[in-house]
């Protein structure tokens, strides 16, 4: 590709519990090494089917607020069609429809333009799967 895009992976591991963990410096170190005082759009991806990316503030309970949330809106109980894997792992297969497992986000001056308090996370429910792929491209 030329050098207007540029792609690379994060692997990240989750644990066995359920997560939101944070990609914002991840984001930061690579555009700091790819797009240096460019312009452009930074696409964020999970390929998983039972994950997402969303952009929230971390760190003051919001995190937690939005597990609690999912918990809720998809319990993980025997409901599901989708049946192998840990119990209620149906669920974790809804997630996307609800995270999807993907942002674009604005690169302004080689920097991600977020407001004050957003953060780029992974949202992972799925405790079977602790290894995740997250792949970051820039497009200035």
């Amino acid at each position: 590709m030329s050098d207007s895009f540029t792609t690379t992976v994060l692997n990240i591991t989750t644990g066995t519990t359920e997560t939101v963990t944070d990609l914002t410096r991840a984001c930061e170190e690579f555009l700091t090494r790819t797009a240096p005082g460019r312009d452009g759009l930074l696409n964020v991806f999970v390929p998983h089917a039972t994950a997402g990316i969303a952009v929230l503030e971390t760190g003051a309970g919001s995190d937690d607020d939005l597990l609690t949330a999912l918990h809720h809106l998809l319990p993980a109980d025997d409901r599901w069609q989708h049946r192998h894997g840990s119990p209620g792992h149906g669920r974790d297969h809804v997630l996307p429809a609800l995270v999807p497992p993907h942002a674009t986000l604005p690169v302004v001056g080689g920097r991600l333009e977020l407001g004050t308090w957003q953060s780029v996370c992974l949202v992972d429910t799925n405790v079977s799967n602790h290894n995740r792929q997250v792949r970051l491209s820039f497009f200035g």
